[in-house]
């Protein structure tokens, strides 16, 4: 099985957790992408969907699946959505999509969250995968400072501006073993949107695509 078919496999088994009737939280990526597949073929059976960013929401329009505004809407019962890395504890990576500030945003709304990813996106302790953190433009560069003193070596994602009009700082060289609290620390800096850790609204469900099958944990 390819790394896409287990991103598929993922994918499709979190329809089960899709009520008849309800408005479905989608996140953004290419799993994503294959719930959103999975999500057309019931679509007459939904409300509809709130989306994480601008490039879900046109695949979801595409295939007629009804947008909300999340300003329209006080509560929905599920968010699905892929991950960069997730550990032990259900803390996530987000962000390689440059849509973290969204998608941790529909995420707080959520009721429960369904992480869809495959095998090779679980680790023992996060930071492998370097650390999105959206800023502001005009603090970039103090922002990246700041993450310096942390212990990171921050990048410019350059040519990458967000759904917000903001920049990205890709952080290296990170061992993230307290998630949560590395989580608040640098949302405290100025000039921080949010940063791609998902750790104080960690995934409630986590499917986990691999050459045998789905596994769920």
């Amino acid at each position: 099985m390819t790394q896409d078919e287990m991103k598929k496999a993922a994918g499709w088994a979190a329809l089960e957790y899709v009520t008849a009737g309800s408005i479905v939280g989608v996140g953004t990526g290419s799993t994503v992408n294959h719930f959103i597949d999975a999500l057309a073929s019931v679509k007459d059976q939904i409300k509809g969907a709130v989306s994480s960013s601008e490039a879900s929401s046109i695949r979801l329009q595409e295939l007629g699946i009804k947008l909300f505004d999340l300003n329209e809407i006080s509560e929905f019962a599920v968010y699905v959505d892929g991950a960069d890395e997730i550990d032990p504890s259900m803390a996530m990576i987000k962000g390689g999509g440059a849509a973290l500030t969204r998608e941790k945003i529909v995420a707080a709304v959520a009721e429960r969250f369904v992480c869809i990813v495959d095998g090779t996106k679980t680790v023992d302790v996060m930071g492998q995968f370097p650390l999105p953190v959206e800023v502001i433009p005009m603090a970039r560069e103090y922002v990246a400072r700041e993450l310096t003193k942390l212990g990171g070596q921050p990048v410019y994602r350059e040519g990458v501006v967000t759904d917000n009009g903001n920049h990205i700082l890709d952080v290296h060289g990170l061992s993230i073993t307290e998630p949560v609290a590395l989580e608040a620390r640098i949302n405290a800096i100025v000039g921080v949107v949010t940063n791609g850790l998902f750790a104080e609204r960690g995934a409630d469900v986590l499917l986990v695509g691999t050459p045998e099958g789905v596994v769920k944990k």
